[in-house]
């Protein structure tokens, strides 16, 4: 039996691994009374009374945590704080060779930002296979379902009494500073971080990125069947599917994969524009299911363990 603590279990993210896991019969969870939840040195306890522990928490908190950690103990972190960092696995292992390894044998992973995630599974094999260079100026755009913004955002939509402009997408990021940008530099394997779009819509969950290209911006002879080949060679499950055809009458709907643990990759487009186009449930593959995913793979059981695929 594997002994795994939540810290910060009250949050969207952290509520979603703690059900989940409340139904696995091979785990044995352990929980704080609410009036300890925030005592450091009772969750510090708590964490290193654990094998594998999540952090689902802000980054100074996260950080806080680790400091406290005992080497032995497996950290998954859900925040921000550590994608970046040289010593920590960032989990998502069907993007690196030998990502399954390096996950599983890690006592630090990063669990991939939501965004990040779509876009990172589109460009970085393209760039290590030489056929993107790292200096391409790059564009993104990413649709996601409302419950990305947490408890706040979920209760602004949800509001009967809310305002009309709710109704309709709406981008944010407007000043090109949102917090994924590091880590999608860093882990594509790019040198400029993309024009990013991001928007959210009217919808609870699901998420579809698009990064468009010119042909005329591949290398190496490459033109959009040596991408599809790629994507396909490398992305053939359990998880990430490469698929040949959207199959939704020419449309391409971001709640397609909701409640669903999977990533779907397309590349749409013609020989001189090219749409990559990744879908997947933000609360899924871009957020719990990617964290569930990573553990499984550090028990050392099969991947797809509790997994909705």
């Amino acid at each position: 039996m594997t002994k795994v603590f939540i810290d910060g279990s009250q949050g969207t993210t952290g509520l979603r691994i703690f059900d989940r896991l409340s139904a696995r019969e091979d785990i044995e969870l352990i929980t704080l009374p609410e009036e300890l939840r925030k005592d450091l040195s009772v969750r510090t306890d708590a964490i290193n009374s654990s094998d594998i522990t999540f952090l689902c928490l802000p980054d100074a908190a996260a950080i806080e945590a680790v400091a406290q950690a005992k080497d032995s103990v497996k950290i998954l972190d859900t925040s921000t704080a550590h994608r970046t960092n040289e010593q920590w696995i960032y989990g998502f292992p069907e993007v690196f060779e030998n990502g399954y390894d390096r996950v599983k044998n890690a006592k630090r992973v990063a669990v991939p930002g939501c965004h990040a995630s779509g876009f990172i599974a589109l460009v970085k094999p393209l760039v290590d296979a030489g056929i993107i260079p790292p200096d391409a100026l790059l564009t993104c755009h990413s649709i996601t379902g409302y419950s990305g913004g947490g408890k706040k955002m979920i209760a602004e939509y949800e509001d009967e009494g809310r305002d009309f402009l709710f109704d309709a997408p709406r981008q944010y990021a407007l000043t090109q500073q949102h917090k994924h940008l590091k880590e999608i530099k860093a882990i594509s394997g790019i040198d400029n971080e993309p024009v990013f779009c991001p928007i959210v819509a009217d919808f609870y969950s699901g998420m579809c990125v698009t990064v468009p290209l010119f042909a005329s911006q591949l290398k190496n002879g490459a033109d959009i069947n040596t991408v599809k080949k790629i994507f396909k060679d490398k992305y053939n499950g359990p998880i990430v599917n490469y698929c040949e055809e959207i199959g939704e009458g020419g449309l391409v709907s971001a709640n397609g994969m909701r409640g669903k643990d999977s990533m779907q990759i397309f590349v749409e487009g013609n020989e001189d524009r090219i749409l990559l186009i990744s879908r997947y449930d933000n609360l899924g593959k871009g957020a719990s299911g990617a964290a569930l995913q990573c553990m499984n793979i550090m028990m050392g059981i099969d991947v797809t363990t509790g997994l909705d695929l």
